[in-house]
């Protein structure tokens, strides 16, 4: 089964983002009201388990993309904001100064796990629909 736990990131600078990012900062009511563990239902069939290196979150991958379509940039784009933006490094589940993921990865994410286009538009539209049911949208 794909491994549902992230690795908590204990960080003596966590505290930050209750200083930096407000509670009604859009994406951080999405992530405190959201429950992203229906992406490891939705692609579980897109990973071995059983060789090859542990792959980055498909969590954190899948909130990339979110990313990328809440603020139309691109993968470099988007990539480059997670190393500055706290609510985006919040969003992600990173630690302050937890290091990002190469652009390319978001390119090889959507190529692997989401080939069919529908299943990327499957995922946002369950995510846009429980923000929606939520009241943050």
């Amino acid at each position: 089964m794909l491994s549902q736990q992230q690795q908590i990131q204990f960080s003596s600078f966590s505290e930050l983002y209750d200083l930096i990012v407000p509670k009604d900062n859009l994406l951080r009511r999405i992530n405190d009201l959201n429950d992203f563990t229906f992406i490891y239902n939705e692609l579980v069939s897109k990973y071995c388990i059983t060789n090859g290196r542990t792959a980055e979150s498909p969590v954190r991958m899948f909130k990339y993309l979110l990313l990328k379509t809440i603020y139309t940039v691109s993968d470099v784009d988007v990539v480059e904001r997670s190393q500055y933006d706290m609510s985006f490094k919040y969003f992600l589940g990173m630690s302050p100064e937890e290091g990002v993921i190469d652009p390319s990865s978001l390119t090889k994410f959507r190529k692997l796990r989401l080939k069919d286009n529908d299943l990327l538009n499957l995922l946002i539209n369950k995510t846009v629909a429980i923000a929606i049911e939520k009241g943050i949208i």
